[in-house]
């Protein structure tokens, strides 16, 4: 079986930026195993399994671990794919997930992902995550994924992760996002995953679903401008709705191929 791959750069208009991931059309899906398998091979943070309907598509994403039950970067990359790619004309696509119906809408050559807000809450902070930090968070949240605040920029840019005593947490499927005020942006932030084969997502769409709402609490502003400072560098334009959040970015394409599933 000869199956399409694309490799985007999402959330960023230049390429080699942003957070890569792969995207594979299907007309149907192919065992589990084997799509983990595929994440697995292409050795980027997610891997997106879409089949195409009418105005609408089936979506599942891959990590090249786990499958994953949100994933903005990916979502994002697929819209790319399916609009520059496959002749889509219609100004916004319905994806069907494991998170419910998320709609994007295409404005020229950028993205607005429609997703389910994830207000944070104050929680507690495992021993496991303060040993393995090397700097102290102000406060401590958590939704799907821990949300640790820090008083700068700087200190979000400048935390070490100690891998060994990180992955001894078990948070699948979630993360740890460090956040704190941005020096050129409205807040910035970092995105890890204990366990994982990629310890550091260079652009995590998801994560901005506690972001947003959480920032937009402290701002008192609905409109925002946001980094995640990656050594990649993502850019997200936020909206906070309510129940729910958009994020827009832009994509580039990087490569355009085949696999070979025997």
């Amino acid at each position: 079986m000869q199956l399409d791959i694309y490799q985007i750069d999402a959330f960023t208009d230049t390429l080699f930026g942003g957070n890569p991931a792969c995207v594979v059309p299907l007309t149907e899906w192919l065992p589990d195993t084997q799509m983990l398998q595929i994440a697995a091979e292409n050795a980027v943070a997610e891997t997106a399994f879409f089949i195409l309907q009418q105005e609408s598509a089936l979506l599942r994403w891959f990590t090249p671990d786990i499958e994953m039950d949100l994933c903005g970067h990916a979502t994002l990359a697929t819209a790319h794919v399916i609009k520059q790619h496959l002749g889509y004309t219609n100004d916004q696509i319905s994806f069907h997930t494991l998170s419910g119906e998320l709609i994007v809408t295409f404005e020229n050559d950028t993205y607005r992902l429609d997703l389910p807000a994830r207000m944070p809450s104050p929680a507690p902070l495992p021993d496991i995550i303060r040993d393995a930090i090397s700097i102290q968070p102000v406060a401590v949240l958590k939704a799907r994924d821990y949300v640790l605040v820090y008083n700068t920029e700087t200190d979000v840019r400048n935390i070490r992760i100690d891998r060994q005593i990180f992955d001894q947490i078990n948070l699948d499927p979630g993360g740890v996002i460090i956040t704190a005020k941005g020096e050129r942006s409205d807040f910035v932030s970092r995105f890890f995953t204990p366990q994982s084969t990629i310890l550091e997502d260079p652009v995590t769409g998801s994560a901005h679903c506690s972001l947003i709402p959480y920032w937009a609490s402290i701002l008192n502003k609905q409109e925002m401008f946001a980094l995640q400072v990656s050594s990649r560098l993502g850019k997200l334009y936020c909206t906070n709705k309510g129940q729910r959040v958009n994020i827009s970015g832009k994509a580039r394409t990087y490569l355009k191929g085949a696999c070979w599933i025997v």
